[in-house]
């Protein structure tokens, strides 16, 4: 699967960056639980694939808005 792309907002301007999506369950006694946004991954660099921290990629939070939010 390819890396996704996005606008990002870097030094002063969007600017395309590759990005891919950490959604996260929880398991407890109820079940499973999705939380409701996730870690997206960042390539800092344009044309970059690299979107692991240790290798010089950055991270972003993720949010998803309930219809209660639109």
């Amino acid at each position: 699967i390819s890396l996704s792309a996005t606008p990002c907002y870097i030094n002063g301007a969007l600017q395309p960056r590759r990005v891919d999506l950490r959604p996260f369950a929880l398991c407890g006694p109820s079940g499973i639980d999705i939380v409701p946004g996730g870690l997206t991954r960042v390539a800092l660099r344009e044309g970059s694939l690299v979107v692991n921290s240790s290798q010089g990629g950055g991270s972003k939070d993720t949010w998803v808005l309930g219809p209660e939010n639109q």
